[in-house]
């Protein structure tokens, strides 16, 4: 075994040190909105709130939770989360499985005119207009189709397809096996970790997209749920929703404000456990092989 000098002990407690930090600047903020969301309203007025809740009570996750906004809010970001998830991981691996062929005529111009994408964009009032001519405003479907394909999440699945040897996909070939046949029972199984840290990627980013409902959508009930948090943020809702539950006080505002952002962040942070351990094979596997 090894000995460590005493320079290379002094790089690791540097790189804990630095982990540990930067952790804490990840969850000290959560830790003070989840003291909030169950402190009483005297100690929020008085800012006494920091990372322990004071005066602890439920009221501003019963009135979440009793509010059939906040309830179809959430449902309709969940079925929008899973839908696009679904489309945009078929999507990618539809896009990313030619593109290893070295046989593809025009493989160079696609990959090129792919990655073009990447860095020239239309501008938000061209993409506003394009989809007015597609009649996607106030439409369901321009929180999914726009958004549907990510260039850099493509160009990580097909550098995991260059991963894996071509003799497997040959040998397919010369059994009969079609293109169809090769991906779903060849690739597709072998590609379990970087699946699963795209779906993490698409899920995550869908669940806290709002920009795009900001733009698009005029139908309140097909408000995501990050939207919903925006506006009662940015005071467009606050004072109504406050009013109407009960919440008009400071304090009570702000105790709701912050058990929505908990009940926003929650299920999804619920998601990590279970995806953590593809993270660093899915995405470094097959990175260096080009």
């Amino acid at each position: 075994m090894k000995i460590k000098s005493t320079g290379e002990k002094a790089w690791d407690m540097f790189f804990v040190v630095l982990c540990l930090i930067v952790s804490a600047i990840c969850i000290i903020p959560m830790l003070n909105l989840l003291a909030k969301s169950l402190s009483g309203t005297d100690f929020l007025v008085r800012n006494e709130v920091y990372l322990l809740p004071k005066g602890l009570n439920f009221n501003a996750y019963s009135t979440v939770l009793k509010d059939p906004k906040y309830i179809r809010a959430f449902v309709w970001t969940v079925s929008l989360t899973v839908i696009c998830t679904v489309l945009s991981l078929s999507m990618t691996t539809l896009c990313a499985f030619p593109l290893i062929f070295e046989k593809l005529r025009g493989r160079k111009a696609i990959n090129i005119f792919i990655t073009i994408t990447m860095f020239f964009n239309a501008g938000t009032i061209p993409n506003y207009l394009l989809m007015q001519k597609l009649n996607l405003l106030s439409n369901p479907l321009v929180l999914i189709l726009p958004g549907v394909l990510s260039v850099y999440n493509m160009i990580i699945m097909r550098s995991f397809f260059y991963g894996i040897p071509d003799s497997l996909r040959e040998s397919a070939e010369i059994d009969g096996a079609t293109f169809f046949e090769i991906l779903y029972k060849i690739y597709v199984p072998l590609s379990k970790p970087v699946m699963a840290t795209l779906a993490l990627f698409y899920a995550v980013g869908r669940w806290n997209g709002y920009s795009d409902a900001l733009m698009y959508m005029r139908e309140e009930k097909y408000y995501p749920l990050q939207l919903l948090l925006y506006n009662i943020i940015n005071n467009i809702n606050s004072v109504e929703v406050a009013t109407q539950e009960g919440f008009s006080a400071p304090g009570l505002s702000e105790s709701l404000k912050a058990a929505i952002v908990m009940f926003s962040t929650i299920p999804i942070l619920c998601i990590y456990p279970f995806l953590q351990k593809y993270f660093i094979s899915g995405v470094t596997l097959g990175a260096v092989k080009e």
